[in-house]
C-alpha cells in the first residue's frame, strides 16, 4: 500500500492554522521589508521547515497490512509551537521527584513597560538582571526573621516575555515551596497558611536590586542603545530613566498558594516550555491578516478574538525570540544545582519522607507519546493488529539540523 495521510484519531486534534502558515505565506515579504536579524530569520525558517520534507524523515510500514506512513523530522527550535511536548514531558518527570508535601506559592515579578526599549536592545543583560534581582530578593526575604522564615528557600523561576495579545511584557514566574531550611540544616520552618511575604516591601526591595544592577551594567558599558533608544545611552538620559523608575510602583504579584504537589505539576505543565502563542489559538490566516483568540484579563478573562496584519503579527511574535543559549528556567536556593543533592534530601527527612524518592522506571519516547496523545502511535491506524515498523530514511533537503520525532505533528500545546 502506498504512503497516505495518517488517519489516526490524534491527527484530528491538529489545529487548522499554525504560526508556520503565517511564515510560509507572508514570511518572505516580511524579511524583504524589515531585514530582521539573523536570529529572527533562523527561527522563522525553522518553524517554516518543521515537520516538512525539507528536514527529511522516515517511512514506516505496517507489518500486517502494508500501510505506509511518512514521519517528517522536527526542527526542535524552542520557539516552535510544535516542538515542546516531549521536552516538557521529560522535564516534568524530573521535577515531580523534587516536589515536597507542602503548600506552594506563586510570585510574579514584572518589569515596568518603561524599560521595554532598553530590554529589547539588551535582552540577555536585562533578563539576567531580572533573574538575579528577583532571586536575591526572595532569598534575602526568606532569611529575614522579620519578613520571612529565617532560613533557606528553594524555588524555580520561569521567564515569560509576552501577554495574551503578544505585546512585550517581561515577567518572571516563581514557584516557591512554602517553607525554609534552617541555616544549620536541623529545622524546617513552614510558611503561614496562605501567606509567604508582604508584597509591598518585597516589591520595593526588588526594584532597588534591579536598578542597582542595571546602573552597574550601564557604568561598565555593558548596555547598548541603538536607534530610538540612543537618548537613554547618555548619562543624563539614563539618569532620567532610572529616576522615573524609582518613582514608579513595581509589580510583584503573589497568587494564592497551591494546596498540594498535584496542583503544582498542573501549573508547571501549563507554564513551562511555552512559546508566545500556541497554534490552537490561531483562528484564521488569510487576506494578509492573522486572527487569534486571547483572554481579556481586564474583563474577567473573557475570550476574545484579535485580528492583526500579518507583518504586525510576525513582528510581535519575533519580539519574544530569546538570545541564543539563554536559560529561561532556573532554580535557586535548596533547588539550585549545586545545593540540591545535599539540601533536598534533608528537607524531605525533616518533612517525614525518605531522603530520596523512589526512582520510577524511565519512560521510553513511545511511552511518552502514548501518554501525551492517549494513543499507541506504534499501532497501525488502518488495521487493528499491525505494528508500524521503520522502513527507510527520507533525506534532508536543508542543512538545518534534523531531529527525528515520529508522530510529533499530532502533539501541540493547547493552552
Amino acid at each position: 500500500m502506498s504512503a497516505a495521510p495518517c488517519p489516526a484519531p490524534e491527527c484530528a486534534q491538529r489545529p487548522r492554522w499554525e504560526v508556520a502558515d503565517v511564515f510560509r505565506r507572508y514570511g518572505e515579504a516580511y524579511r524583504r521589508a524589515h531585514a530582521p536579524p539573523a536570529s529572527h530569520r533562523e527561527v522563522m525558517h525553522a518553524i517554516e521547515s518543521c515537520r516538512t520534507a525539507e528536514l527529511g524523515g522516515h517511512v514506516e510500514r505496517c507489518d500486517a497490512c502494508g500501510f505506509e506512513r511518512i514521519a517528517y523530522n522536527s526542527c526542535r527550535n524552542r520557539h516552535c509551537p510544535k516542538c515542546q511536548a516531549l521536552v516538557k514531558a521529560r522535564w516534568l518527570e524530573a521535577r515531580e521527584r523534587e516536589l515536597l508535601p507542602v503548600q506552594y506559592f506563586h510570585a510574579v515579578f514584572t518589569l515596568p513597560h518603561e524599560l521595554n526599549p532598553l530590554a529589547l536592545s539588551n535582552k540577555k543583560a536585562v533578563y539576567d538582571i531580572l533573574f538575579r534581582a528577583a532571586a536575591e530578593s526572595l532569598v534575602e526575604f526568606g532569611r529575614d526573621l522579620h519578613h520571612g522564615l529565617g532560613g533557606k528557600l528553594g524555588f524555580s523561576a520561569i521567564l515569560h516575555t509576552w501577554d495574551q495579545q503578544l505585546h512585550y511584557h517581561v515577567h518572571l514566574h516563581c514557584l516557591i515551596p512554602g517553607g525554609a531550611l534552617s541555616p544549620d540544616g536541623e529545622r524546617w520552618t513552614p510558611a503561614r497558611d496562605g501567606f509567604l511575604f508582604p508584597v509591598r516591601p518585597l516589591s520595593e526591595f526588588f526594584r532597588g536590586k534591579f536598578l542597582a544592577y542595571l546602573t552597574k551594567a550601564f557604568a561598565a558599558s555593558k548596555l547598548r542603545f541603538p536607534g530610538k533608544s540612543a537618548p537613554l545611552g547618555t548619562p543624563e538620559g539614563f539618569r532620567q530613566l532610572t529616576q522615573g523608575l524609582w518613582g514608579t510602583p513595581w509589580v510583584v504579584y503573589t497568587k494564592a498558594s497551591f494546596p498540594g504537589p498535584a496542583h503544582v505539576l498542573d501549573y508547571l505543565s501549563r507554564h513551562t516550555h511555552r512559546v508566545a502563542i500556541s497554534n490552537h489559538r490561531i483562528t484564521h490566516v488569510g487576506n494578509g491578516q492573522v486572527s487569534f483568540s486571547y483572554r481579556d484579563r481586564k474583563n474577567q478573562g473573557a475570550k476574545k478574538t484579535l485580528t492583526l496584519a500579518a507583518p504586525e503579527f510576525t513582528r510581535r511574535f519575533l519580539l519574544h525570540v530569546l538570545p541564543k543559549g539563554f536559560t529561561r528556567i532556573r532554580h535557586f536556593g535548596f533547588l539550585a544545582s549545586r545545593a540540591k543533592a545535599r539540601d533536598l534530601p534533608r528537607c524531605r527527612q525533616l518533612l517525614g519522607l525518605a531522603p530520596k524518592p523512589p526512582v520510577p522506571e524511565e519512560k521510553t519516547t513511545s511511552d511518552l507519546l502514548a501518554q501525551l496523545t492517549s494513543t499507541d502511535l506504534t499501532r497501525c491506524p488502518y488495521c487493528p493488529s499491525g505494528t508500524m515498523r521503520f522502513l527507510s530514511v527520507l533525506p534532508t533537503l536543508h542543512p538545518l539540523r534534523p531531529n527525528a520525532c515520529p508522530s510529533l505533528p499530532c502533539i501541540q500545546d493547547t493552552s
